[in-house]
């Protein structure tokens, strides 16, 4: 329903455009936007004082014509165009074309730290101590260690951990295996022998 209302719409607005057009354009003067009240009053003022205002408006300034005419701007500065390019160019080639090192964990670690912050090495290592042994390394040990607050450590504590890799058994995971096989087995044979009593 909105595409045929719109294609109304459309036609009615290009009906007879041309004709329009032409008589807009054999106006003498298009009528002027409506002017806010505080520039009539100022108009207003001026024509006050200077009866001939209107008159200096739409009468052509002779003196200051010349004078605009008599106005040149020239240059000394000499510019070359193709030095310009050539060191731009050079500008924007890197002197070191060797590919940068590669961080640790990604970025580049700041050299100093603010009090009350760590960085990313700096946490992985007091979680990994914090894993591997809690008795000796608390959240408060820790706090004092690296100038943090305890409650902030615990919360790090809390929320994040290291990976920690498991390798399973191999012995363990052939018994279950074989246990596996062996229940298939047992349970096999009875569903045969249900069949066979069935029929």
């Amino acid at each position: 329903m909105g595409q045929i209302a719109s294609r109304v719409v459309r036609k009615i607005n290009r009906f007879n455009v041309e004709n329009r057009a032409h008589r807009f354009l054999e106006r003498d003067k298009p009528t002027p936007a409506p002017k806010y009240e505080a520039n009539l009053r100022d108009m207003e003022r001026t024509l006050e004082l200077d009866p001939t205002f209107l008159e200096k408006l739409n009468k052509k300034d002779l003196e200051l014509d010349q004078r605009l005419k008599n106005v040149y701007v020239t240059s000394k500065d000499s510019y070359d165009i193709n030095k310009a390019k050539a060191e731009k160019e050079i500008q924007i080639l890197p002197s070191d074309r060797s590919t940068p090192e590669d961080f640790e964990y990604g970025y580049k670690e700041p050299k100093k730290v603010t009090v009350g912050r760590c960085t990313l090495r700096q946490a992985l290592e007091f979680i990994t101590n914090h894993q591997s042994d809690p008795e000796k390394w608390t959240a408060q040990k820790i706090a004092d260690e690296y100038k943090m607050k305890p409650k902030l450590v615990e919360h790090i504590l809390h929320h994040f951990k290291t990976y920690n890799v498991f390798i399973p058994d191999q012995n363990s995971k052939e018994a279950v295996l074989t246990q596996a096989k062996r229940k298939l087995l047992t349970d096999t044979p009875k569903s045969q022998s249900d069949q066979s009593s069935s029929t």
